[in-house]
């Protein structure tokens, strides 16, 4: 709030100094709150002409994609007819009167209201230019303002009261975060990150497997036309109360919670069935805009999701508002749902999983968001990168939501601090336990593997389409003494990890890789070895399952229980070959890879052993051909997805 020479403040928060207009007459229903708040700018009159009263002509707002206010504030890409500015850095609006505009008598307030009331103190104006009967001012938003959309009025102090301009479409304008400001608690000072995080409207989008990476395109499109309203309906849509709005802790756990449809009515319905009849196939969606202008014409949940589509649609969300954000994806990620910061499978006889009891899971790649802001709720140094995920796996505080977790918590194991921090380091860092279900019931520990989850976290690179690898910004390597402390740290917060030692191996087992056309049959080889001075009897179980990438498995291919007899063998070259031959076409288009699991044990020395291996990764593309050449109209076509370069006229194309 600014005031005039000579002029106190007032600790009301109305537009005129007698303290008797609490909001603008026309301002209630703009914006469609159920409540609101304001910024309130005056320059008060020190006496007033009876005759000549301040009257306001036009208001000018400086919004055009080419003028100074988009350009300064990075917002010249929004396709929005609207001003749309950031928090922390001055913006300009021109006024033009009746007449010269005379600072010692004529008193004037600029009204930024998002609802009802108001507060005081969340913006400074002064006059930056006078000429003839335009006065241009130049407006300062507090770097911690709410974020959101405002109307804007102009009262004027007469002899007869207040005159206030009337409700006006045209003058209404967007606050959104400022990461370019440093007292913005988004602020990010790495240039090419704040452009890719926050500018860039098309991403790539990991999965598959870790060592067999492929990619996913995606038109983010934060700026297309209706986006900036649809994100503001998400936040009202989740009640999210307008005092919380200037908070991106806050706006990022409420979305989290509101881009999924599971207790709250929100953006996207999840499927891992198979089964699309009633929506669209998660594989199907190429960008977020489509699903996003969906939900917030209709407010009715977009079907279907599944994690990519989850991150990739709060991305754009995060961005829109102005929040520096990224798709991350972690393959061979844990799934706990106990909270012991271990994953446990159990076995059956047979060295099955066990699916009835095994609550716990391993995805192979599972994707959620990264956002940068400042944790003021934390001790210094855990601001920066934060986990934020919308995939509904777990409840967090009765919700289904997870974050913001702190990256640098995730990483040293201080698992005690907001929000959801030992869910994200199990899906990093915990052990997998597999477990051995006796006769009587009896659960024995056979096998803990301590590096299979987390193999490999990926991200965008910033300026080009190459890959970051930030699985060090989660975990310290695999064996160091810092991933030792880390595991203790995490110790101490109530969760003792499973200390098991395994019997000593003398044979060894390898799979090869293998690269399987969908349909094809093949060969399995299962390499054994040998390096004892003694003959061992080798019994192995053999599962084959078709799965999705959340470990859920679709069907069993195979069951084999071999027994192989293995001479003592002094060389380490020497081995013994097992092949299965699968034999059966494959064409389930829902597949996304094979795992085997082999149990194997050495009869003379009474050890259990256990493989758990993805031998193949198949996406399911067809290509088509024709025979003839077709000529057709298309028109309406939104399917593909590209920022703002389809255009909505008949077009004429070829089918070749």
């Amino acid at each position: 709030m600014l005031w005039g020479r000579r002029c106190q403040s007032l600790s009301r928060s109305c537009c005129c100094p007698a303290g008797r207009h609490p909001s603008p007459v026309n301002g209630r229903s703009s914006l469609g709150f159920s409540g609101s708040y304001g910024i309130c700018l005056r320059n008060l009159l020190f006496s007033c002409s009876t005759a000549d009263y301040l009257d306001v002509w036009d208001v000018n707002m400086l919004k055009e994609p080419e003028e100074v206010n988009k350009q300064q504030h990075h917002t010249d890409r929004y396709a929005n007819e609207g001003l749309i500015v950031r928090r922390g850095q001055e913006f300009q609006i021109s006024i033009t009167f009746n007449r010269p505009h005379d600072p010692s008598k004529d008193q004037f307030a600029l009204e930024f209201v998002i609802g009802e009331l108001h507060f005081s103190n969340s913006a400074s104006g002064v006059p930056t230019d006078t000429s003839d009967n335009v006065l241009t001012m130049g407006i300062l938003p507090r770097a911690d303002c709410i974020v959101g959309k405002y109307g804007m009025y102009v009262a004027v102090v007469t002899p007869y009261g207040i005159r206030r301009t009337k409700k006006d479409p045209s003058r209404e304008l967007y606050i959104l975060f400022n990461p370019w400001v440093k007292d913005d608690s988004v602020y990010l000072e790495d240039g090419a990150e704040r452009t890719e995080c926050v500018l860039n409207e098309l991403g790539i989008i990991y999965h598959g497997a870790y060592d067999d990476v492929s990619e996913r395109s995606w038109n983010y499109g934060q700026f297309e036309f209706g986006i900036l309203d649809a994100c503001l309906f998400i936040m009202d849509k989740g009640a999210l109360p307008i005092t919380n709005r200037g908070d991106p802790v806050k706006i990022a756990r409420k979305a989290s919670a509101m881009i999924n449809s599971k207790d709250d009515e929100g953006v996207l319905v999840g499927n891992w069935s198979g089964d699309y009849m009633y929506g669209v196939a998660p594989t199907s969606w190429t960008g977020s805009v489509e699903i996003l202008l969906s939900y917030a014409n209709g407010g009715d949940p977009v079907c279907y999701a599944q994690c990519w589509v989850y991150a990739a649609v709060f991305n754009t969300f995060l961005r829109c508002l102005g929040i520096p954000a990224r798709v991350v994806t972690n393959f061979f990620s844990a799934h706990d749902n106990d909270g012991n910061l271990k994953t446990d499978i159990l076995l059956d006889e047979n060295g099955k999983v066990d699916r009835s009891r095994t609550r716990d899971s391993i995805w192979n790649y599972h994707c959620w968001n990264e956002c940068y802001m400042a944790r003021l709720d934390l001790p210094e140094g855990f601001g920066g990168w934060q986990v934020v995920d919308a995939t509904p796996q777990e409840t967090s505080d009765g919700m289904y939501r997870c974050g913001p977790a702190s990256v640098y918590a995730i990483k040293h194991g201080m698992v005690c601090y907001p929000f959801d921090a030992p869910f994200v380091f199990a899906e990093v860092n915990s052990d997998v336990v597999f477990y051995q279900r006796s006769r009587d019931g009896t659960l024995t520990p056979v096998k803990v593997n301590t590096s299979h989850v987390g193999r490999l976290v990926l991200t965008k690179a910033p300026g080009s389409n190459g890959r970051s690898d930030i699985t060090s910004m989660y975990k310290f390597p695999e064996g160091s003494a810092e991933e030792r402390t880390v595991l203790e740290k995490a110790e101490e917060y109530g969760v003792r990890r499973q200390d098991v030692t395994p019997p000593v191996a003398d044979v060894a087992l390898d799979i090869p890789s293998l690269e399987v056309k969908v349909g094809a049959g093949f060969d399995l080889a299962l390499d054994f070895r040998n390096s004892s001075g003694q003959r061992r009897t080798v019994e192995a179980y053999t599962n084959g399952y078709v799965v999705y990438y959340t470990g859920v498995p679709s069907a069993e291919i195979l069951f084999q229980s071999p027994t192989v007899t293995l001479d003592p063998r002094a060389g380490d070259g020497e081995n013994n070959v097992h092949v299965i031959s699968f034999t059966k076409k494959f064409k389930n288009s829902f597949a996304h890879f094979i795992m085997l699991q082999i149990l194997y044990e050495m009869s003379h020395k009474n050890e259990l052993h256990l493989t758990n291996e993805c031998l193949m990764t198949q996406d399911l593309n067809e290509q088509t051909e024709c025979s003839e050449i077709t000529s057709v109209h298309v028109w309406n076509v939104n399917r593909t997805s590209t920022p703002r370069r389809m255009g909505w006229k008949e077009s004429c194309c070829v089918i070749g």
